[in-house]
C-alpha cells in the first residue's frame, strides 16, 4: 500500500510517500510544497492544490495520513492553515484517496512509543525505522514522514 503523509500548512505543506509491503516500509519521496508570503490566500491555496495533484498523479497513493491541526493561540494562523487543509482534503477526495487523521500525540506514540516524545526523538526514530543515512529535513517534511509511518503502523496492527 502506498501512503502519502501530509503536514498541512499555508506557507509550507510537508509531504512524504511511503510504501508498505509485506510488513516493510520504504520511503519513496518527501519534501515540501512552498507558497510565497505576500500572495493572496486564494493563489496560495490554488498552488497547494496544483502541486498536491501533481504528487498524487505521480505516486498514486491509496491512503493519506494527515496530521490534525492543533493551535492554542494564533487564530489567524489557524484559519489560514484550516483553509489549506480543506484544499488538501478536497484534492485527496477528488482522487479517491482514503484519508486518516492523526493528532500529534498519536503520531509520536506510533513512531516512538511515547505520545509526549519531543521533535528530536521523533526524527531520530523516523531515521532509524526507515534506515535513512540522516534525519530528513525540513521539519515539515519530517513531520509528514512520521504521519505516514503512523498510518503504516496502523495497517500492520489491523
Amino acid at each position: 500500500m502506498r501512503i502519502i503523509g501530509i503536514d498541512p500548512g499555508t506557507a509550507i505543506v510537508g509531504f512524504s510517500i511511503l510504501e508498505e509491503k509485506d510488513g516493510e516500509v520504504t520511503l519513496l519521496d518527501y519534501g515540501c510544497i512552498r507558497t510565497a508570503t505576500g500572495l493572496a490566500q486564494g493563489i496560495r491555496l490554488n498552488q497547494i492544490a496544483e502541486d498536491l495533484t501533481t504528487l498524487v498523479k505521480k505516486w498514486k497513493p491509496q491512503k493519506a495520513s494527515i496530521e490534525s491541526l492543533f493551535f492554542s493561540k494564533n487564530v489567524k494562523t489557524a484559519m489560514s492553515v484550516a483553509e489549506a487543509r480543506g484544499v488538501i482534503l478536497q484534492v485527496l477526495e477528488k482522487h479517491g484517496i482514503e484519508q486518516e487523521e492523526y493528532t500529534p500525540p498519536q503520531i509520536k506514540s506510533a513512531v516512538c512509543g511515547n505520545g509526549r516524545a519531543d521533535k528530536k526523538a521523533v526524527q531520530e526514530m523516523t531515521k532509524m525505522l526507515l534506515n535513512l543515512d540522516k534525519i530528513p529535513t525540513p521539519d515539515d517534511a519530517a513531520d509528514a514522514i512520521a504521519a505516514a509511518i503512523c498510518s503504516a503502523n496502523t495497517l500492520k496492527i489491523q
